[in-house]
């Protein structure tokens, strides 16, 4: 016990010794932690730029155009009467929508006809999209059930039911609630592995003979850095940026030991084939992005190439992410993600294994070379 914790007092101390590994280890996780949600404080599009196209010019088109005014999600560039006009500004990008109210649109509420509102939108930004339609059918809704009253005694015209969503999860429906979540433990998942293979690749140019009380201690050191890492973004920042949390907090708990474990071993591994501390950069940084796309976050795993789909549930970052998004965010009970922890306890105690044989092997070879 005695060596196991001068070992582990040891790594903390190497690690502070080294400026880019406690950078990539410790440091950036904190400015991760706040550069990533700051870039989507705003959580949704707001004042997007539309054009009016008002062809009838009646009571009811200006009713209508106050009540979009009021919409935090459009803001209305210009009012024509020529739809050609409109058409002109949004291929120049004046505007990211078009709102036209035709000619005949009084008479159709009278007689209760369908159709008359028209609404085109440019498809090149579909998240604007997607607010500019929100924020357009909430406006035009109210002002046709306000108008409808007025001709009630006339017509059988009503709208249509309308539909609410209400988000389960993301109340806000925002962008930074959906993307950090997901991308906290693949933060948590690279900066161990960089920070373990640029540690064990430098120990490795010094013909390190790893002893099975040093790899504990090493273990259990990375172990608490990586666990610490999680407990501040799961906690402190998603607190400070209200995004959900505490679902399954015991659940969580529970399960950040064996992910991260999980991810020590598997950089264990990797580290065994470093000749330099260097050679780390320049074969795993490029990673995060690949990982992030297969972790099906980014795109349904339902909807990847079947061998796609069986590459990303084999990696230890994918069953992270979707595990923890259950536990933080959806608050599943624990007996849902315990599949996920045993293939991550599973895929961590094969990897430590191997690591350790390659470690003790490589060094004996090298010696006898020598």
């Amino acid at each position: 016990m005695k060596q196991l914790w001068r070992h582990y007092c040891q790594t903390f101390k190497n690690i502070a010794a080294d400026s880019s590994i406690l950078t990539t280890l410790i440091l950036s996780v904190f400015l991760y932690s706040f550069f990533y949600p700051t870039a989507y404080q705003s959580q949704q599009a707001e004042a997007l730029p539309i054009v009016i196209a008002d062809e009838e010019q009646s009571a009811m088109s200006a009713a209508i155009i106050s009540q979009v005014a009021k919409s935090p999600n459009v803001e209305i560039k210009a009012i024509t009467g020529n739809f050609a006009e409109a058409e002109q500004m949004i291929e120049t990008q004046q505007a990211d929508g078009i709102l036209l109210l035709p000619e005949n649109l009084s008479n159709s509420i009278r007689r209760g006809e369908t159709g008359g509102i028209g609404l085109y939108l440019s498809a090149a930004n579909f998240l604007k999209t997607k607010q500019i339609g929100l924020g357009l059918a909430s406006s035009i809704e109210h002002a046709l059930a306000e108008q409808a009253e007025k001709f009630g005694s006339i017509s059988h015209f009503s709208p249509a039911i309308s539909v609410h969503q209400i988000p389960l999860f993301n109340t806000l429906s925002g962008y930074g609630s959906y993307i950090f979540p997901a991308v906290a433990p693949l933060i948590i998942h690279q900066t161990v592995l960089l920070g373990v293979c640029m540690l064990i690749a430098g120990y490795r140019e010094r013909r390190w003979q790893p002893q099975r009380a040093e790899m504990a201690g090493i273990f259990l050191a990375i172990l608490t850095i990586g666990c610490l890492g999680c407990f501040y973004l799961f906690g402190f920042t998603f607190w400070l940026y209200d995004y959900p949390r505490g679902g399954n907090f015991l659940g969580m708990l529970f399960s950040v030991p064996i992910y991260i474990g999980c991810i020590i071993s598997l950089a264990l591994l990797c580290a065994s084939f470093l000749d330099m501390p260097e050679r780390t950069g320049h074969v795993f940084v490029f990673t995060s992005i690949p990982l992030f796309l297969l972790s099906g976050a980014a795109w349904p795993l339902a909807a990847m190439p079947e061998w796609m789909h069986i590459a990303a549930l084999a990696l230890p970052s994918t069953q992270g992410i979707q595990m923890f998004i259950q536990l933080n965010q959806m608050g599943v009970p624990s007996a849902y993600v315990w599949p996920k922890l045993l293939y991550l306890f599973i895929f961590g105690l094969c990897c430590f294994g191997i690591a350790y044989y390659r470690l003790k092997l490589k060094v004996n070879s090298i010696k006898k070379d020598a």
